[in-house]
């Protein structure tokens, strides 16, 4: 009977029989064709018939070498499948239809396998199939040839050649400029060279090659390729990446400029001339300044292979006017562009001090900046710590002493130029006698005590210091101020007389003495303040029990300096309390109604500020 598996791939329509009434022979059915792509799984069916129902003896799977000759695979019993030892022979397997199974398919896998079966001794039936391998790599990738050059010449240059292996049946390659495809029937410039070869596989390799003409404007084209092929019954395609193809043309137009061109040069900036032309490949630059009537050659200083001359740390010997020429080695024609560089710069920064004789104390002074730039120039004036003081080019300073800063400086700048500036400093110095601005006295100290003695003063000249007790000294100098510290061992005289601090320099001495003091005597001294302020104390403490006494006793009446509260006893609480305010003197207030009903003179009843009833 029939034995009948699943197809896997797209076999033929034909590559299945059926069975008929007069079926006689033994007769084998398998796929015409199957397809397979590369890294798949390859099944091939076989199906066959035995007249009488009978059954077979084997079935040899085989396939064709690339010598053309059949190799089998395998031996197929009812008890064992004895693999032969072939190329196939760890990817292969049968399954329980006896189909054949390939795995990993490769390229090289592409060839014919036979079903053969054999049903007793006489009677063998066999059938083939070819496979087909496919991959997606094999659709083609354009290689663009060496740049064409732009001419007049009736034959076109090659752009770019495209290949496509291993495919079947034949692929088709199309050609596209700049996402659009090229029709070779509606311009007859393109022409196309189409070469088609059968490998020994059964596989075809498609290759194109595309001539076209080019202008200049096709510096910037992009070309690529596309493969349409078949694959399992669907029509496919695959696109190629785009290529760029290098075109050769002659330059037209030549610039020059001066970068960076964000902001004006000054001296000291880093320049270059960069030169370009529209060219390609780019033509030959050579540089030159015009010196008086003259052009001198800067090539020399020109990058290698570079339309660019570098200019280090430029000054205003570098201003001027610079030239570039262009020289296209095909056609040798040349090409010319000028600029101007202007180097701005700062020059001649110089103070000037009125009066320029010796300052002293109280004088004053006016100190004039300038300066030489092409470009207008702002001043600014900053003390020694750094703080600007003024603007302008002028800085007045009046009454002067010591304490005025001893130097100052012009900040002289470009606004247009930024970056553009130059400084320059002056020493202002106020000359005088020493002035002794600070000394430790007095001083506590104890007899045989060790002391240090500070003695600080300023002036300018820069003065010295002298003591008139001997011991250690140490002297520590910061601008105009001298500070000297004497180390010393504290004697029954030393603390008699003390210590006198002497300082001069040629214009003049200052002297200051300094009051050493016993730290006993201090100590008695605090101790009798003490007991002075605690008998003060006491004495205000008792003086204020007399008082309070006393007015208990009613000898001294309570009130205000201007007014006074009449109060009945308590117990005579039903009369009226009266308080009387008197403008006038107490001779003429008259009498007033008292307490108790008595009529008393007003200087007796008006208070004189004493204090309050408690």
């Amino acid at each position: 009977g029939w034995r009948w598996g699943q197809a896997q791939g797209l076999p033929a329509p034909s590559s299945r029989l059926c069975p008929t009434a007069a079926a006689s022979k033994l007769e084998v059915s398998t796929p015409a064709v199957v397809e397979v792509e590369v890294g798949d799984t390859a099944r091939i069916e076989c199906n066959f018939y035995i007249p009488g129902n009978g059954s077979y003896t084997y079935i040899d799977w085989l396939y064709v070498d690339r010598a053309n000759s059949s190799v089998r695979l395998c031996h197929i019993t009812d008890t064992e499948v004895l693999k032969e030892d072939t190329p196939y022979k760890e990817r292969l397997s049968v399954g329980e239809d006896k189909a054949l199974s390939i795995s990993k398919v490769t390229v090289q896998d592409a060839t014919t396998f036979m079903c053969r079966v054999g049903a007793g001794s006489s009677s063998v039936g066999e059938n083939s199939t070819e496979l087909h391998v496919y991959s997606e790599a094999g659709g083609g990738s354009p290689l663009p040839t060496g740049a064409p050059r732009c001419s007049r010449l009736s034959v076109p240059p090659q752009i770019a050649k495209c290949v496509s292996k291993n495919s079947f049946p034949p692929a088709n390659i199309t050609w596209n400029k700049n996402g659009e495809q090229l029709e070779l029937q509606e311009n007859r410039e393109l022409e196309v060279k189409y070469t088609r070869t059968r490998e020994s596989s059964g596989l075809f390799t498609v290759t194109s090659i595309l001539f076209a003409p080019v202008t200049r404007q096709d510096r910037d084209a992009r070309y690529h390729c596309t493969v349409h092929y078949w694959l399992k019954g669907q029509r496919r395609a695959l696109q190629s990446q785009k290529v760029k193809i290098n075109v050769f043309y002659p330059a037209e137009h030549l610039t020059l400029k001066v970068k960076p061109s964000s902001a004006p040069v000054k001296e000291g900036d880093n320049v270059k001339l960069v030169c370009e032309a529209d060219g390609n490949p780019p033509p030959v630059f050579s540089f030159s300044k015009r010196e008086l009537d003259d052009w001198k050659d800067m090539t020399s200083l020109v990058e290698p292979n570079s339309g660019v001359l570098a200019l280090n740390s430029v000054n205003k010997s570098n201003s001027g006017i610079y030239r570039c020429q262009s020289l296209d080695l095909d056609d040798m024609t040349e090409l010319e562009q000028n600029v101007e560089l202007v180097v701005n710069y700062i020059e001649g920064v110089h103070v000037k001090m009125e009066p320029s004789s010796p300052l002293s104390e109280g004088d004053n002074v006016t100190l004039s900046c300038d300066a030489h730039s092409p470009v207008a120039l702002d001043y600014q004036w900053r003390d020694e710590k750094g703080r600007k003081v003024a603007e302008g080019n002028q800085l007045f300073l009046s009454n002067l002493t010591f304490e005025t800063s001893n130097n100052f400086s012009c900040k002289v700048m470009a606004p247009s130029v930024p970056g553009l500036e130059q400084s320059e400093q002056v020493s202002v110095a106020v000359q005088g006698k020493p002035r002794i601005v600070a000394i430790s006295s007095p001083l506590y100290v104890r007899q045989d005590e060790v002391v240090n003695l500070t003695c600080k003063a300023i002036a300018f000249p820069r003065p010295s210091v002298h003591w008139n007790v001997n011991g250690t000294a140490h002297e520590y100098i910061d601008n105009q101020h001298v500070a000297s510290n004497l180390t010393v061992r504290v004697s029954h005289d030393l603390l008699r007389a003390g210590a006198m601090c002497r300082v001069s320099n040629d214009l003049g001495v200052s002297e200051k003495h300094i009051q050493l003091l016993d730290q006993k005597t201090r100590a008695e001294s605090q101790g009798v303040i003490i007991v002075a302020i605690i008998v003060a104390i006491l004495v205000v403490a008792v003086l204020g029990a007399v008082i309070y006494f006393l007015h208990k006793k009613g000898k001294i009446p309570c009130g205000r300096a201007g007014k006074q509260d009449i109060t009945r006893p308590e117990a005579r609480k039903d009369k009226i309390v009266v308080e009387v305010k008197s403008d006038k003197l107490p001779e003429e207030a008259g009498l007033l109604q008292g307490a108790n009903g008595e009529k008393r003179p007003a200087a007796d009843q008006v208070g004189r500020g004493v204090g309050h009833c408690p």
